[in-house]
């Protein structure tokens, strides 16, 4: 049974982790000196160990449980599809290509600030920020070599984009959370929400376009095919219309498939292999991802969680504060459990018992729910989110933070509607 007194000592499994990962980097100056799996082992042990009136049996039910939630399951199949999808359109041309296109059609300076926007009308169609990144994230890659910028600098322009349709997708599991926890219709929410985070986009796509101005606006494209620019033009357009994300990813999967083999650039055997290298290549982050959700599970059952909510409300004492605590509340719980859906429904109905207390619009309360725990999870480097996009990038997670513009700016947006009581709204019967 879920332990409901709150314990500081539950969060040790995530302060050791944290330590390993970003203090290793720090010391030796290379992210990578400290395989990111060995250190979320190593806190996994420790979450594990703890808690000894309980059998170890009952803590590996335990564990497996968070390791087997259906959002971490289905994060996982979409790994192991955007793997495949990645490797397959790689092998057949379809990134070189794609590429070229882009920057046939728009300049340099514009390259990047377009990824973002182009990532944003798509995540907003899925209503999946790992999915967005599975498509963009190669082209980003590519294009950044090209256009003479970091490679971090334009993948952080799809992170970006991407947590911008997490936050406001009207299919979003994070918006459908933030809505059902605080009882709101989810047209209100999205309108709120809307106010709230429009300046930051729109600084963003500003600050995207002059850090790019020092790129190579001038670089000549290469030779390309429309034929294989087909695999990530479906996936765009099918992602758009609003399809299953897996089904969208599986059919770019075929497609590239069928004009590899078509053209003669691609075997039956070498599209097997590129799948199966693909799939393989996402390996360390399915197992990171399981290792994640187990952990955060025994936290929680070891009182971590509850001790972050409990902390954060009993320092509320008015209307402004209380705003202030539900976006706190959702931050903390992001960042232990990295899983933005999981947060809000781990912090949506305290939140709710204080915007009830304190009066406060529901349409606000579920505003902020899903404005921080996205903010949160488009910056922490062991969130999904920053793992695939630097996994596909083959780059260093740490080395997307200082571009990342969008989860911060949401994060500043979001204060300033607490601060200022934005938006205003109308008083109901």
């Amino acid at each position: 049974m879920q332990n409901q007194n709150g314990k500081a000592s539950g969060l040790l499994p995530l302060f050791l982790f944290v330590c390993l990962f970003v203090g290793s980097g720090l010391i030796t100056g290379d992210f990578y000196s400290l395989p990111i799996v060995a250190a979320a082992l190593a806190a996994s042990v420790v979450s594990l160990a703890m808690n000894r009136k309980e059998k170890l049996s009952q803590k590996t039910e335990w564990f497996a449980k968070g390791a087997g939630h259906p959002d971490i399951m289905i994060m996982v199949m979409i790994f192991i599809l955007a793997g495949a999808f990645s490797s397959a359109a790689k092998a057949m041309g379809a990134v070189e290509s794609t590429v070229n296109l882009a920057l046939s059609f728009v300049p340099g300076q514009f390259m990047v600030a377009g990824l973002f926007i182009i990532a944003a009308f798509i995540s907003v169609s899925m209503g999946t920020s790992t999915g967005t990144i599975a498509a963009l994230a190669p082209i980003a890659a590519g294009i950044s070599a090209e256009i003479g910028v970091p490679a971090a600098y334009s993948v952080a322009a799809v992170v970006g984009g991407a947590m911008f349709g997490d936050n406001l997708s009207f299919i979003s599991d994070t918006t459908i959370a933030a809505v059902r926890t605080q009882k709101t219709k989810m047209s209100d929410k999205f309108k709120t929400n809307f106010l709230i985070v429009l300046p930051a986009a729109v600084a963003t796509v500003i600050l995207l376009m002059v850090f790019s101005a020092g790129g190579h606006p001038g670089a000549q494209a290469g030779t390309y095919s429309w034929v294989k620019v087909l695999p990530y033009l479906g996936v765009l357009i099918f992602a758009l219309l609003g399809f299953n994300v897996m089904a969208v990813i599986f059919g770019g999967i075929v497609l590239a498939g069928v004009i590899g083999i078509s053209d003669g650039s691609l075997t039956l055997h070498t599209y097997l292999t590129a799948i199966t290298e693909g799939i393989g290549g996402m390996s360390e982050l399915i197992i990171l991802s399981l290792l994640i959700g187990g952990m955060a599970e025994m936290m929680k059952r070891n009182g971590g969680i509850a001790f972050l909510l409990q902390f954060v409300s009993r320092r509320i004492r008015s209307k402004k504060g209380a705003e202030a605590g539900i976006a706190g509340l959702v931050s903390a719980a992001n960042l232990a459990t990295a899983n933005n859906t999981i947060a809000i429904i781990t912090a949506g109905p305290l939140a709710k018992d204080l915007s009830d207390r304190y009066g406060i619009d529901n349409r606000k309360s579920a505003s902020i729910l899903d404005i921080f725990s996205c903010a949160v999870q488009g910056l922490i480097p062991y969130g999904a989110q920053m793992l695939s996009a630097a996994q596909i990038a083959k780059i260093s997670p740490i080395s997307i933070l200082p571009y990342s513009f969008y989860p911060i700016l949401i994060g500043v947006c979001g204060i300033c509607a607490i601060i200022f009581r934005l938006p205003r709204f109308t008083e109901k019967a």
